[in-house]
């Protein structure tokens, strides 16, 4: 085999391996043997110096030689997955979306639909799901709205967060009903390295607590209150308490759902004492458009769900020591409203803090 000059460039490359101090140990000995050899150093010389034979000598200076740097990382690279063709991939993505397996799973899965269609691999069915975004694993849920003013009501809703009344105040309203005071029987081992928290299985219930909150869409910021029910003179209460916190001129704007404690006689008393309070409903299974949702979504991922609660005094006391950041700025969030055949782009602005 004939010797060969390194260039300027592919030296410093090789010098650059070698003096890498974390990388591949083969690596470096591979450009070592492809130096030694551009050096003019006898085969026996290399093969003393790397512990090495004529094979190792003449495999990698070839490589080098055909493929540059990139051949001692490997001299066969092997061939890239072969592309599906049209028609295999319409098999599979027709077996996958209007059949279900055979042996009554719910799903498919990409082994159970090769051995299904017989001739195609596993592998070629995840490139082809791959490709088309399919992911049969993948469980969604969804609610459909079937009140017939959701358009009119939506757009009142989003009305008030994209361009509120002047010197009014919006707040939205919800109630989180029933959260336990869930205390563990066993006890509790703590996150360490290589294992994650451990709550015991078994829990002892110590009672359940309603929570109230009202969040001004203006600041941010959040009024709350906990009782022991959620009951429509419970809620009465909380207005009260919204009403206390503003000016006696300032408009109040109500955004809340269509619970039934939201619209007793007790609450339509309220609003004719308190004209300058007005109710905005949300429409029927459609409470996400009610922003204070994420900071209930908040409090139950970082207090309830992996809370232990020896009362209610103690659900009470963790509930109320978590208090979103007022966010003065807040974000503009895009919102797809979907209903029959049509989609509805809107915008309006959510508080990022609290999610």
């Amino acid at each position: 085999m004939q010797r060969f000059m390194l260039t300027s460039e592919q030296r410093a490359e090789l010098d650059a391996v070698m003096r890498r101090r974390h990388g591949s140990a083969a690596l470096t000995r591979r450009a070592r043997c492809v130096l030694l050899w551009s050096d003019g150093e006898r085969r026996v010389d290399i093969r003393s110096k790397l512990a090495c034979n004529d094979e190792f000598v003449s495999r990698w200076t070839s490589a080098f030689q055909m493929q540059g740097l990139a051949g001692l990382v490997s001299l066969h690279p092997g061939r890239a997955p072969r592309t599906p063709v049209a028609k295999l991939e319409a098999r599979v993505l027709n077996r996958t979306l209007k059949y279900k397996p055979a042996d009554g799973s719910t799903h498919w899965s990409s082994r159970k639909l090769a051995a299904e269609l017989g001739d195609v691999s596993f592998s070629a069915v995840q490139r082809i799901w791959r490709k088309h975004g399919v992911r049969p694993h993948r469980l969604d849920t969804h609610m459909v709205s079937n009140d017939p003013d959701f358009e009119t009501k939506a757009a009142d809703v989003i009305g008030l967060y994209l361009d509120p009344p002047a010197h009014a105040a919006v707040f939205c309203v919800d109630e989180k009903t029933a959260i336990q005071a869930l205390d563990r029987k066993d006890r509790m081992l703590p996150l360490s390295p290589g294992r994650a928290e451990s709550h015991g299985f078994e829990y002892k219930r110590n009672g359940t607590l309603s929570l109230f909150a009202a969040l001004n869409t203006g600041t941010g910021e959040v009024l709350g209150k906990t009782a022991p029910r959620h009951t429509s003179e419970q809620f009465v209460t909380f207005l009260q308490d919204i009403v206390a916190s503003q000016s006696s001129r300032r408009e109040i704007h109500v955004i809340c759902d269509n619970v039934s404690s939201h619209k007793t006689p007790l609450v339509h008393a309220f609003l004719l004492n308190h004209r300058r309070v007005h109710m905005h409903y949300t429409p029927t299974y459609s409470s996400w458009l009610n922003q204070v949702e994420n900071w209930f979504a908040r409090i139950q991922r970082d207090v309830i769900a992996r809370g232990v609660f020896t009362s209610i005094k103690d659900l009470d006391k963790k509930a109320h020591a978590l208090h979103p950041p007022v966010q003065q700025r807040p974000e503009a969030v895009e919102v797809d409203i979907r209903r029959s055949k049509s989609t509805h782009h809107i915008r309006f602005f959510g508080f990022s803090g609290l999610s």
